[in-house]
């Protein structure tokens, strides 16, 4: 699986862009992973991004239980 992750970074990120510094490899690389954690949607989660997926499990675990 990482593999795969890192094989999607070198597409997405260091063949399109170029970096004069590690800094700024480092920032935008940060920025990068947020922006696939938002917007990449995963056949794992249902076809929802990492983001979405936690919030809305994150909603449906603190409702309250109904009595039946």
């Amino acid at each position: 699986m990482i593999e795969s992750w890192h094989s999607t970074v070198e597409f997405e990120l260091r063949r399109l862009e170029h970096f004069t510094t590690r800094a700024q490899a480092r920032t935008r690389g940060a920025a990068w992973i947020e922006e696939y954690d938002h917007d990449r949607r995963h056949s794992a989660l249902g076809m929802c991004s990492p983001i979405t997926y936690e919030l809305t499990h994150q909603a449906h675990d603190h409702e309250p239980e109904q009595a039946a």
